[in-house]
């Protein structure tokens, strides 16, 4: 039994263009990345990608779908069309999972149809569509749900998911009650952590109140086989030194954690204490 890939989004870089995740990525080790279709050309770009991943030798094993509220316009305004071109980009870059976002509650077309493009698209091209939890939105006293049928894929049932825990952390949700009804389904995590707070943190895993650890161990000691992401918010980060100090710690975490018990390396926790 292997630990899983480890890799990085380069949603982990931002501010700094997709080619930092690359460079970074290469520096530190990680098995790869995880690309996240945004604003920034060269996220859309098939050819300009594979152009980052030949010059530093790091694949990329995920791409995330652009579906976030700010991507909207990106690969055109058709949802479908967004879905169905990320899977081409995953299928040209040799990635094996396409990361997605439930629709919002506005895209009613696109809400009906998302279930069965979501199962069609990937029987198609054979990439994994991973349905990824999210949160509801606090402004104030006022609470609301963004996403149609609701924040937890589980409600509605897919075949395949991603488990994100700052959108856990967020949600108020228990971690691994919704990792346990993911159950053979979870294709995917984005690792990540969160202090409870209504807002999306991403905070490097272990300075939060989420169960990292836990899920790392549940993951290594059942034989996941997806991938595992570090999707760390370094966005305030003044140099690129903090950054990649940020990201070190992230990956030597999930690198602590992901061993599995059987290749004999003692986990943080499992250690003796101190006398």
């Amino acid at each position: 039994m292997t630990a899983p890939p480890i890799v990085l989004s380069t949603a982990s870089v931002y501010p700094e263009p997709a080619a930092a995740a690359f460079e970074i990525a290469a520096e530190l080790g990680y098995d790869g990345v995880e690309l996240m279709v945004w604003s920034e050309a060269v996220s859309q770009d098939p050819v300009a990608v594979t152009r980052l991943v030949d010059r530093h030798s790091v694949p990329v094993l995920a791409v995330h779908a652009p579906c976030l509220a700010v991507t909207q316009r990106v690969w055109g305004s058709d949802p479908i069309g967004r879905m169905r071109r990320s899977v081409a980009a995953a299928e040209r870059l040799g990635a094996r999972t396409v990361v997605l976002h439930p629709p919002f509650r506005w895209q009613r077309g696109y809400t009906a149809q998302f279930a069965a493009e979501v199962a069609r698209a990937g029987e198609y091209a054979g990439v994994t569509l991973a349905v990824e939890n999210m949160f509801p939105v606090t402004r104030g006293a006022i609470r609301t749900v963004p996403y149609s049928p609701g924040f937890d894929p589980t409600d509605v049932g897919h075949e395949h998911y991603t488990l994100d825990l700052s959108h856990t952390a967020a949600a108020g949700s228990d971690a691994l009650a919704m990792l346990d009804r993911m159950g053979s389904g979870l294709a995917h995590v984005h690792l990540a952590d969160g202090s409870g707070s209504p807002r999306d943190e991403h905070l490097v895993p272990g300075r939060g109140t989420q169960p990292c650890a836990e899920v790392c161990r549940r993951l290594a000691d059942g034989g996941f086989t997806g991938v595992v992401v570090l999707e760390i918010s370094t966005r305030r980060c003044r140099t690129r030194y903090e950054r990649v100090v940020m990201l070190a710690e992230s990956l030597l975490f999930a690198r602590l954690h992901l061993q599995p018990a059987a290749a004999g390396v003692l986990r943080p926790a499992e250690a003796e204490p101190a006398r």
